[in-house]
């Protein structure tokens, strides 16, 4: 679930504790985090709503003045269902920042990075490139994503979006300009290596 950056602050602040969206079908799941907004929400619930059930009360809960501003934005969007998200915030660190710092790794964290690695590469469309791709980084720390995409003869999109599932993994951490391998993916490429 995505959110415009003007909603961030509000967010975080816990001011703005749904969002409406028109979707053909529910995109999230009540009792699931997502990583969103520059935080973790965690959804309570998700409900169908006719747009004329839309209150300024709940419009303001989104983030707008007004429940017509709110159905403005909604009639831009594609012909779906109108769903009420409603989430909060979950304190505490990001999960993937508390494992990137995890560099103590036992035979049996390399054994379930290896099967993950494997399982990304086995439902690849292009291939195999999990390896490849920490290695390049690790040989590349702040190279742009186009420079190492051009490099491997990709899309720059959808090595970004590879790059992000070794993120989840605790292995990359974005920087400004580029990537670096995280303390654990630094652990793990040096293990795999031997």
């Amino acid at each position: 679930m995505r959110f415009l950056k003007r909603f961030w602050e509000p967010i975080a602040a816990g001011e703005v504790t749904v969002a409406i969206r028109r979707w053909d079908r529910p995109r999230v799941v009540a009792g699931r985090r997502y990583r969103t907004a520059g935080t973790i929400l965690e959804v309570d619930s998700v409900e169908t709503v006719d747009e004329d059930a839309i209150s300024d009360e709940l419009a303001l809960l989104a983030g707008y003045r007004s429940a017509a501003e709110l159905i403005h934005e909604l009639r831009d969007r594609p012909m779906g269902a109108t769903f009420v998200v409603r989430f909060h915030v979950v304190a505490g660190p990001d999960p993937r920042t508390v494992l990137a710092e995890t560099d103590q790794l036992s035979d049996a964290d390399i054994a379930e990075i290896n099967r993950r690695l494997d399982r990304l590469d086995r439902s690849s469309t292009h291939g195999p490139w999990t390896r490849q791709v920490l290695e390049m980084i690790a040989s590349n720390p702040g190279r742009r994503a186009p420079d190492l995409a051009a490099e491997l003869g990709r899309e720059t999109l959808p090595f970004k979006v590879d790059v992000r599932k070794l993120k989840n993994l605790g292995l990359t951490n974005s920087l400004r300009v580029g990537y670096e391998l995280s303390p654990r993916g630094e652990a793990y490429v040096s293990r795999h290596a031997e």
